[in-house]
């Protein structure tokens, strides 16, 4: 992954304490985030709910100032929404667009009443497996840190919520969905296991998070480069 380099950058606007909804750009990891945050503001307690991967964008709530961090946990438990684009006919070791990505075997392209069938399965109450290169710790630790120093980790079904997925367009290889959820849910775990389900293997290609709770990517703070002057 290319290396951000912060300075360049800057707030879309002026912030100081408070909670504020930030749109994450693409590359960017939410730590990248809240380090630019911190030079920006010159406040050092800062902290956000609910980690968004490099390759997404969207909502990330962030609180600045020690008063708003320790309500950070309400919004963790918050309904969040996504944009979705699931690439099927392929895995993905990282169950999204950075790969390595592997082709799958083909014996017959889903049809689109197949993939409303399978889909049904992942809304409600569901088990879900997290991604080996995801946040979840283990030991104190992120399991992707240990999967990328080459430790052989397992992760366990956890249950979580899936209120509702939406088909916006299926044009095969391409899925993209409208999927809103409850806390702790992956949207590359809902790919990876779509696609097993279907016998065609699967990976989320783009994400953007548009909602969580009240907050909302049209009011989202966002990121963009310093003018040159």
């Amino acid at each position: 992954m290319e290396k951000i380099k912060l300075n360049e950058f800057g707030l879309g606007k002026a912030v100081g304490e408070g909670i504020y909804a930030f749109d994450k750009p693409l590359s960017f990891t939410s730590n990248q985030l809240l380090t630019l945050i911190k030079k920006e503001t010159g406040i050092k307690k800062v902290g956000h709910a609910g980690t968004l991967d490099p390759l997404a964008t969207g909502v990330l709530v962030v609180a600045i100032g020690k008063k708003y961090t320790k309500q950070l946990s309400q919004f963790v438990a918050k309904e969040k929404k996504y944009e979705a684009r699931f690439c099927l006919g392929e895995e993905s070791e990282t169950d999204d667009a950075e790969g390595p990505l592997i082709k799958r075997e083909i014996e017959s392209i889903p049809t689109i009443e197949q993939v409303k069938l399978a889909l049904d399965e992942f809304v409600g109450n569901i088990k879900q497996l997290p991604p080996i290169y995801s946040a979840v710790k283990i030991r104190g630790q992120e399991a992707y840190k240990r999967t990328r120093r080459g430790e052989k980790i397992e992760l366990k079904p956890r249950d979580v919520f899936v209120k509702s997925i939406k088909i916006v367009k299926y044009s095969w290889p391409f899925l993209d969905l409208i999927v809103e959820t409850g806390p702790g849910v992956y949207i590359r775990s809902i790919a990876r296991d779509l696609g097993d389900k279907l016998g065609v293997g699967g990976y989320v290609c783009k994400l953007i998070r548009t909602k969580v709770g009240e907050f909302e990517i049209e009011s989202a703070i966002s990121i963009q480069k310093k003018s040159a002057n």
